[in-house]
């Protein structure tokens, strides 16, 4: 834990975010340009580093184009960067989760940053497939350039 909390105030140094605070169980949650929320959450046992972020939320609504989507992309790895999405089935959000390798990017914080924000923009694009598929949340269409999460 005592490696993570270094790690993490590395990354607070990098990018200027005094949010990035691991709680006690090794996880850290932040928001991102508000239309992300990442958590971090370091996994001891595993030596991984799981990242996960909130994509968009379905709403009930989507049609089957977004989940073949999905799908095609869970199963082949399909413009997931080696990730994996999966769908919480009480919000039906729509969440991206990605595993680094703990020991590998504790040793470059700022290059870490530098993946994470690859990461964001893949989150982008999927957000922007998913909206243009005529996703709607709570009843509205979602805002241009933008997901509802």
């Amino acid at each position: 834990m005592d490696d993570f909390g270094r790690f993490v105030s590395e990354v607070r140094a990098a990018t200027g975010l005094d949010m990035l605070v691991p709680d006690d169980t090794g996880t850290v949650t932040f928001s991102v340009d508000d239309r992300y929320v990442v958590c971090l959450q370091h996994i001891e046992a595993t030596g991984k580093l799981l990242c996960f972020v909130e994509v968009a939320s379905l709403g009930g609504i989507a049609p089957v184009k977004v989940y073949r989507e999905l799908l095609a992309g869970a199963l082949f790895g399909r413009e997931t960067a080696g990730g994996y999405f999966a769908l919480e089935p009480e919000t039906e959000t729509i969440v991206y989760n990605y595993l680094f390798d703990f020991d590998r990017v504790a040793k470059d914080a700022a290059a870490f940053v530098e993946e994470l924000d690859k990461l964001l923009s893949l989150c982008d694009m999927w957000a922007e497939r998913i909206k243009e598929a005529g996703v709607e949340n709570g009843g509205q269409k979602l805002p241009p350039g933008g997901m509802a999460v």
